[in-house]
């Protein structure tokens, strides 16, 4: 971390710039809402600030260069403000970072009770005052054809590599928010990985996995319901590892325990998983959906890698083909109308032109909701890069391409699977023709336009199905059927 005398100033303004991951979101809204608490204004990137966060992410190597571009911005927007820099990119080189500003204060993913005092001597809190912790991977990657108006991004988890991704690797970090900032939260339960698949440098920068205890997850659900957020999502680098958080090494609790309890203990209306391991679906987390009376939302990211068992072998994954194949059917035979994502890996080394063909015949056949698509590219320090058979670059391309069309295949076929069903849909942000754009429980996107012309920002609507956008082929046109505001009660969807 870097030690530099600065002269500390009141906060009165602060900008909070956080890179392509949901784990981290969680984190920087936690850190939002307690500066809005203790009555800090937040500002973009572009404004005067006291103070700016800059929460990095060094899932890619463009998420390395974003993460500098990021504190190089931050420094040039706000010349007198001290710039705070954390996450996996000063875990993995913080060379880099303080050479994109020496007078930036660095604090890795070991520092981060540094960073918490640091921000509460800002803040001017007393001591002993609990404040969130500020790190985390978890890129997010969507493809993005067609879809310019959709600024919404999927959350998904066990994709902690070196990738070129196609669209969307990285968020950026200084991107106006608030369409979800009033809607949606995201809470981390979780934090690091023990897998080390062999693509994968995040245990590296996030150390062995832990669980965030369950009164403080409780406890952080309830502060966003309290602020407005009418769904919670719960995120973590290995979600399905959560063991309860307990001083001891986990107090044995369960996923599914965990979420039961949030069910029990608080009154958030929707709850949703930001990713899974295909392992880690459990008969006992599928009854907690399925008795959850339509609060837990039938979609589940799943990331996949690949469909070829000597990829998988050779990528370290825990499952092969057929094992990911029977929880496709488990979820779709427990949950009606379920929506099951998935990321994909392609040129991963050894991947010749067979396993890439079973790769993609196995996508056809699953019919899922939606696919990631990554280009892989060898990251050092990790066993793949290591490995024969590196595929070359043209090649990927080809191959990402190729996926590409069969994930908006897939979204196509399921968004229009949806015509006709009655959806809750919670509307997030207005479009520019005056309809309002939201995500139904399978998180397939939804426009519809309000009968007075006003807001339906953060109103949870019944909405009839009608037709597939011209514009967005994986977007719904619907009628609005009747709107729930918060706090009031939920019409009963169709899919239950």
């Amino acid at each position: 971390m870097n030690e530099r005398p600065v002269a500390l100033r009141p906060v009165r303004r602060a900008a909070i710039a956080n890179l392509g991951c949901k784990v981290n979101q969680s984190e920087m809204d936690a850190v939002e809402r307690l500066l809005r608490e203790r009555g800090v204004e937040l500002v973009d990137a572009h404004a005067a600030a006291d103070l700016v966060v800059v929460n990095t992410c060094t899932v890619t190597s463009i998420a390395d260069r974003k993460s500098r571009q990021a504190v190089r911005r931050a420094r040039r927007a706000n010349p007198d403000a001290q710039v705070l820099v954390t996450g996996c990119s000063v875990a993995i080189d913080p060379e880099a970072l303080s050479a994109a500003d020496p007078s930036a204060r660095l604090f890795d993913n070991e520092a981060k009770g540094r960073l918490r005092d640091e921000i509460a001597s800002l803040l001017g809190l007393g001591d002993g005052q609990p404040m969130p912790t500020l790190s985390g991977v978890e890129p997010a990657a969507e493809p993005a054809i067609g879809r310019a108006t959709d600024r919404t991004v999927e959350p998904s988890l066990g994709r902690a590599f070196e990738l070129e991704a196609d669209e969307g690797s990285v968020e950026d970090a200084f991107a106006d928010r608030t369409d979800i900032d009033r809607t949606r939260a995201f809470v981390k339960i979780q934090d690091g990985c023990s897998f080390h698949c062999t693509y994968c440098i995040i245990p590296r920068a996030r150390g062995p996995e832990r669980s965030i205890p369950a009164d403080e997850v409780i406890a952080e659900v309830r502060r966003a319901a309290r602020a407005g957020h009418r769904e919670t999502v719960l995120t973590g680098i290995n979600a399905g590892t959560y063991d309860g958080g307990g001083a001891g090494g986990g107090d044995g609790s369960s996923l599914a325990g965990l979420v039961r309890r949030i069910l029990a203990e608080t009154t958030v209306e929707r709850i949703r998983l930001s990713s899974i391991e295909p392992q880690h679906v459990t008969d006992e987390l599928l009854d907690v959906w399925v008795g959850s009376g339509g609060r837990c939302l039938p979609h589940f990211h799943v990331p996949l890698q690949s469909g070829d068992d000597t990829i998988l072998r050779r990528m370290g994954r825990r499952y092969d083909a057929a094992f990911y194949s029977e929880l496709v059917g488990r979820l779709r035979g427990a949950i009606r109308g379920v929506a099951v994502h998935a990321d994909v890996i392609v040129g991963f080394p050894g991947e010749d032109e067979e396993a890439w063909a079973r790769t993609a015949a196995f996508l056809r056949k699953l019919d899922l909701a939606g696919v990631h698509v990554f280009r892989y590219s060898a990251r050092p320090g990790t066993p793949a890069a290591r490995m024969v058979g590196q595929v070359d670059a043209r090649t990927k391309k080809r191959r990402s391409a190729e996926a590409l069309a069969l994930a908006a295949e897939a979204r196509a076929r399921f968004t229009a699977r949806q015509l006709g069903r009655e959806l809750r849909v919670l509307f997030e942000q207005p479009l520019p023709d005056g309809r309002w754009l939201g995500h139904a429980e399978s998180h397939v996107p939804v426009a519809a336009a309000p009968a007075d012309g006003g807001s339906l920002e953060n109103a949870i609507g019944l909405v009839r199905a009608e037709s597939i956008d011209s514009v967005v082929p994986d977007r719904l046109v619907g009628a609005l059927l009747s709107v729930s505001r918060a706090q009031e009660p939920l019409a009963e969807s169709a899919l239950k």
